[in-house]
């Protein structure tokens, strides 16, 4: 587009030109077009997935269409429009593949196949044209490192030491007299012991999760070909990618050896040390990142496909698996936002910490919530206004943002009783007193975090039928926080997902171009201010965290205000102002002064 506009505006000049000879003025357009070709910035030839927005959907909880008060596939397809409405571009939904359930989707028996409660393998392949048809992409979820225990695979694996699936998952023997010890410390992700003794097969098997979710074995060649056909299989229905579920934990130690002491006991912030010890043998084995390469090479013999892994660790260590050629995995989800403060400070540092390990042609995430983690609201206790200039910072800063269901309405933790709680993990830490939960970073109930889409004021928030009974019970303040009431109130939370959704695409710097975070000294304490540059206008963006405006004196008097938010947020002469815990999104430099 940018590229066209140059050029008729090279033509228009080249016509009002008459002293030019025919010659030359062809000479001069073929200037111009080279010109016009190189002056549009490599950032604008960036492939889709680097300048796209995600849109994550946990399916037993977006739309129920069939009365059964569980989400389903027929229920996402008939929110598509929504979703397009809003602006996002490619949808991500947590798996629906044929499994028991045990961890809701998470414990797959059947790769190629649906779930009864979700639909039918046809719904699947409806809702990719659906998508599509909306010009959209759509990424489905991958469990690679493990599959149900009731995986007919697993089933034959565990019936004895030599039929035809024995080594495709990891068995060992136990240590100690009669083998019935652990044969190593590895722990799972979770924390306790992820070793769990077979009765059948006498041995002991591995599980990086919860004790139903058996790690296949990927030292074994045919596992590894087994899920990359199932990789294909799906890609040749047409699905743009795959996020890959704890992928750094796939491949193992081969030697079995055990993971080393530390004397940290709780989990730290990065998840490589736990239980006492340091998961150098279990968590980001350097053979992790070669995989990452032969998955992508599957992904690249379809076009214009891509990957996003979950990973965790330090950034020096979870950067590789994107390859130093850009060869690995295309995207890393990164997860220090999950836990933000809300301060200025907070964001610049980590804002300049990706554009040390992210920078082009790599890309970061920013991501606040998923179906993992509390809601991302509640670090600010449910305020809507703060949410609102969070929002304003996820998308518009570089990289690719990733918004869990529900976030765009202020949905809050439901409150859910641990006698009631479905979430396996519940289960595995039901000592854990109700006070001590609460007061935890992370859900050890992760269904409060999972709870239906709040539609509407209708009958169960419109998220199913009114004689239907949904899954899990609502979270609170359904009446303020659902999408009829705030999608008619220019002031909602709503409106401004979809206000800077819109603004993200109209220019292109806020999807493509360079981020730079100018320093606090310039501006008011508390304040964050980035600026964009790429094909087009530059954008700057003021951010203030502040409880009270901060006013600024202007000294560039041709910029443009192309976003307000918050009270009393805008530009009026020579002087701007940005109101409490408000944003002001400009076309051109920054020229401010505090005034």
């Amino acid at each position: 587009m940018h590229l066209h506009r140059r050029l008729t505006q090279a033509i228009q000049k080249s016509n009002q030109t008459p002293i030019l000879p025919p010659e030359m003025k062809t000479w001069f357009l073929i200037l111009a077009f080279v010109g016009a070709f190189m002056s549009t910035s490599a950032q604008n030839l960036r492939p889709w997935w680097q300048r796209t927005s995600i849109y994550q959907i946990y399916p037993r909880s977006f739309q129920d269409s069939d009365g059964d008060g569980i989400g389903d596939l027929q229920g996402i397809i008939s929110r598509l429009d929504y979703v397009q409405d809003l602006g996002f571009e490619t949808i991500w939904i947590s798996p629906f593949y044929a499994s028991p359930q045990g961890d809701f989707g998470y414990d797959i028996s059947d790769y190629r196949n649906i779930a009864p409660e979700y639909g039918k393998l046809a719904d699947a392949e409806r809702l990719i044209a659906e998508v599509h048809r909306r010009g959209m992409k759509i990424v489905f979820d991958m469990v690679l490192n493990h599959t149900s225990d009731q995986h007919p695979w697993f089933l034959e694996s565990q019936s004895s030491h030599n039929n035809p699936k024995a080594d495709w998952y990891i068995w060992r023997n136990g240590r100690g007299t009669g083998g019935m010890r652990p044969p190593t410390n590895w722990s799972s992700i979770p924390g306790p012991c992820g070793w769990h003794y077979n009765a059948t097969r006498k041995q002991w098997y591995f599980a990086s999760f919860l004790p139903f979710q058996p790690d296949l074995n990927y030292a074994n060649p045919a596992v590894k070909a087994a899920m990359k056909d199932v990789l294909r299989f799906w890609l040749a229905k047409g699905v743009d990618g795959f996020r890959l579920d704890i992928f750094n934990a796939i491949i193992k130690d081969t030697q079995f050896r055990d993971n080393p002491f530390t004397l940290h006991y709780l989990p730290t912030k990065d998840g490589m040390k736990a239980r006492f010890q340091k998961r150098i043998h279990t968590v980001n084995h350097p053979g992790n990142f070669a995989l990452a390469k032969e998955m992508r090479a599957v992904v690249d013999e379809f076009p214009d496909r891509f990957l996003v892994g979950e990973v965790f660790g330090e950034h020096p260590t979870i950067s590789k698996f994107l390859g130093q050629k850009q060869d690995g995995l295309n995207l890393i989800f990164l997860f220090d936002m999950l836990f933000y403060e809300f301060d200025a400070a907070f964001f610049r540092a980590r804002l300049e910490e990706y554009e040390r390990y992210y920078a082009w042609p790599k890309a970061p995430t920013f991501v606040v919530g998923n179906h993992d983690n509390k809601r991302s609201i509640g670090r600010v206790d449910g305020d809507l206004q703060k949410a609102k200039l969070l929002a304003v910072l996820q998308l518009s800063t570089r990289g690719v943002p990733v918004i869990y269901y529900g976030e765009e309405i202020g949905m809050l933790d439901a409150e859910i009783a641990k006698k009631d709680a479905l979430d396996p993990l519940s289960h595995m830490y039901k000592s854990v007193p109700t006070w001590l939960r609460k007061r935890l970073p992370v859900p050890l109930n992760r269904d409060v975090c999972r709870t239906p889409m709040q539609w509407s004021l209708q009958a169960n928030a419109g998220f199913a039928a009114e004689d239907a009974a949904p899954w899990l019970p609502f979270s609170s303040e359904v009446e303020t926080r659902n999408v009829a009431t705030q999608i008619g109130d220019t002031n909602s939370l709503l409106q401004v997902y979809r206000s800077m959704l819109h603004l993200r695409k109209q220019y292109p710097a806020l999807q493509n171009g360079k981020l730079r975070c100018l320093p606090e000294a310039n501006y008011a304490k508390n304040m964050l201010v980035i600026e964009r540059q790429g094909d087009g206008p530059k954008i700057t963006i003021y951010l203030n965290f502040n409880d009270k405006s901060v006013q600024l004196n202007d000294r560039n008097f041709a910029r443009k205000a192309l976003y307000e938010l918050g009270k009393g947020t805008k530009k009026d002469g020579t002087h701007l102002t940005v109101g409490a815990y408000g944003a002001l999104i400009v076309r051109g430099e920054s020229i401010f002064e505090v005034y």
